[in-house]
């Protein structure tokens, strides 16, 4: 079974991260996770400028690392950044001393108080840890764009039943599903428009 929008149950009951935002008129949080990325991101952003849309890019340590100057376009072009850890790690599969220190590693290559973990996934005491230092940014509405068994008209008809303001959503820039995400986007984008919603970059404690 895919969830798309997030139930109201599990945001009650993990209340102290970032789910979405109900003073909004008008406005999204629309999200990047798993960039930047050659093969994606440079053209996620085109469309971006194209459409005068922002957006908030949660990228991967590693990632940031190999392709220093896309991640410098994402900020020069009004754009806010996340930590997404440093290698995507899976917080139920990794020893907490390491995830930890995945975290801090990746804040070292990016200036963020924003954090979302890889999956949706962290442990009670690892976020009782890192909301020391982080803001645990969740999300309202997955896209699945990931998931090949989920049609793009399909996710679109999601997006147009679902989306509403103050939602915080969830896309991807990796490479794996860059084909997707070129068809995606751009329907995203229009849905957004149709509604008259305005997507704007998550700021800590938004």
């Amino acid at each position: 079974m895919r969830i798309f929008k997030t139930p109201r149950f599990l945001q009650l009951v993990f209340k102290r991260r970032t789910w979405g935002f109900s003073h909004t008129q008008n406005s999204v949080f629309l999200t990047f996770d798993d960039g930047p990325n050659p093969e994606i991101t440079p053209w996620v952003l085109d469309q971006l400028k194209m459409h005068q849309v922002k957006a908030t890019f949660f990228c991967v340590g590693e990632n940031v690392q190999k392709y220093p100057a896309i991640f410098e376009r994402i900020l020069a072009e009004g754009h806010a950044v996340g930590n997404h850890s440093m290698r995507h790690e899976n917080a139920l599969k990794t020893k907490p001393s390491t995830y930890l220190k995945s975290v801090y590693q990746t804040a070292t290559l990016i200036d963020s108080s924003l954090f979302r973990p890889p999956y949706g996934r962290l442990t009670p005491i690892l976020a009782k840890k890192i909301r020391k230092d982080f803001q645990i940014v969740m999300w309202t509405w997955l896209s699945y764009d990931f998931d090949r068994k989920v049609t793009i008209d399909a996710i679109v008809e999601r997006a147009q039943r679902e989306i509403k303001a103050g939602d915080i959503l969830v896309l991807h820039d990796n490479a794996k599903i860059a084909d997707r995400q070129k068809e995606l986007l751009p329907r995203i984008i229009d849905v957004l428009h149709d509604k008259k919603l305005i997507s704007e970059v998550l700021t800590s404690n938004e």
